[in-house]
């Protein structure tokens, strides 16, 4: 029987490996610095028009956080030849779709548009870019925006804040340790003219990455960008990049967070190397291998067999300079903290002790592949992969040989890489607590 289950994953693996097409595309470089990547796909008439800056958080002074995600709503206020409050009309008017999301590396702003309505989001991008108004009275409505939002998201959900008190445990000199959503009072306090100055230091040319992929024509497509985007000038000013570095942790940080929750829950952090280094796509398969799907370890032995845990997961934050692994796991009625933290260190040590077996390991390159295909099946997907490539590991191909990094990695390098990064010293470890336990 376990013959027969690994020759049809197998089998299963060849097909996703053939299903996954190679993604052509085009890039380049206009004068002003901007970058650029073409995809054309005729399958639908529609076309996802995008942009990168290359701004998250981590780039923020310690007393303005909060930045770049506020940039976030406010580009979409109007601009020098969009009316106040008209920017999302227009594009909804069309027929088409936007939004926009920021992290602690970048800033990243979509419309899918139907493929006739091309030129309007190139024309609307390059107003966000060159022409945006950094206004009072929009300033003070988004901040109000923000202020909700972090109400709804953080304050008043339950471990909303969960992430942010991990982050500023694990990372305690790099700015990764702050939250992307930033204070409310460095934002109440900010003047006009810092915002401003904000935008004209990341919101250039040089810094940003437009990515098209969809039901395009590129010779029109090219022609369109350079009249929107060519002109432009760079914005000439250094890009502030953070070179600090987070000292090697030496002995477990450990500490309890009181919230408005009623559960408790136990978080583990600990510190993996950046984005695209060789030990990121073991960890990565080893997280899956923890708690991805039904069959993953911590849901078979501490959901279903101990029943410690309510929910127990684990998943790698890929970050640019250095990441962390994050386990973490809300306890059952009537188990302790404790116990369920031990029940996830008794699953760390099974991996550290014994090679998976091989059907495991062909059931997590299964999942790998499986998530590859589907990141990159829409418009959307293809261009946010394909600027995300170029932007952080310079090479916008991996869209198509990424895969081949994972396909790279053994059963002897997931046990490896346990024994090398779950460890204890190199541990956050957070009881998370209702306040009724204070």
């Amino acid at each position: 029987m376990k013959k027969l289950f690994l020759l049809l994953a197998i089998g299963l693996s060849t097909q996703l490996a053939t299903a996954q097409n190679k993604i052509e595309f085009e890039k380049y470089e206009l004068k002003n610095g901007m970058r650029v990547i073409l995809h054309e796909d005729k399958s639908t008439p529609i076309v996802a028009v995008t942009i990168s800056y290359h701004v998250g958080s981590k780039n923020e002074h310690p007393d303005r956080t909060g930045f770049a995600h506020f940039f976030e709503h406010l580009l979409f206020e109007g601009s020098e030849n969009i009316a106040r409050g008209e920017y999302m009309k227009l594009v909804k008017v069309n027929g088409g779709v936007l939004n926009a999301n920021t992290n602690y590396e970048r800033t990243f702003y979509f419309e899918i548009l139907p493929s006739n309505q091309l030129e309007m989001g190139l024309w609307m991008e390059s107003e966000r870019l060159v022409h945006a108004k950094i206004e009072d009275i929009g300033i003070e409505t988004q901040r109000e925006v923000v202020k909700e939002e972090r109400r709804q998201r953080y304050d008043n959900t339950p471990y909303g804040g969960l992430l942010d008190e991990t982050m500023k445990r694990t990372f305690k000199v790099h700015p990764y340790g702050r939250s992307i959503i930033g204070s409310m009072d460095h934002l109440n306090s900010a003047k006009r003219d810092e915002f401003y100055d904000f935008y004209r230091t990341f919101y250039v040319p040089e810094n940003a990455i437009l990515s098209i992929a969809g039901d395009i024509n590129k010779k029109e497509t090219k022609a369109w960008i350079e009249k929107y985007f060519g002109s432009i000038p760079r914005g000439g000013k250094p890009i502030p990049r953070p070179t600090v570095q987070e000292p090697v942790q030496t002995a477990e940080v450990r500490d309890t967070v009181y919230d408005n929750i009623q559960l408790p829950a136990v978080i583990h952090s600990y510190k993996i190397p950046a984005l695209g280094s060789a030990d990121y796509y073991a960890l990565n398969m080893l997280t899956n291998l923890l708690s991805q799907g039904q069959s993953s370890r911590f849901q078979k032995s501490i959901v279903d067999e101990q029943q410690k845990g309510l929910f127990v997961g684990a998943f790698p934050l890929a970050l640019e300079d250095a990441g962390t692994a994050i386990m973490f796991g809300i306890v059952n009625m009537g188990v302790s903290p404790q116990e369920l933290e031990n029940a996830m260190i008794a699953e760390y040590n099974k991996v550290k002790a014994d090679l998976i077996s091989e059907t495991e390991f062909q059931k997590l390159l299964n999942q790998v592949e499986n998530d590859f295909v589907n990141e990159n099946a829409s418009v959307q997907g293809i261009a946010e992969n394909l600027s995300d490539y170029w932007m952080f590991q310079g090479d916008p191909n991996l869209i198509n040989t990424e895969i081949e990094r994972y396909r790279k990695v053994t059963r002897e390098d997931i046990r490896r890489v346990a024994q090398k990064y779950l460890i204890d010293s190199n541990r956050v470890a957070i009881y998370y607590l209702p306040k009724s336990a204070q």
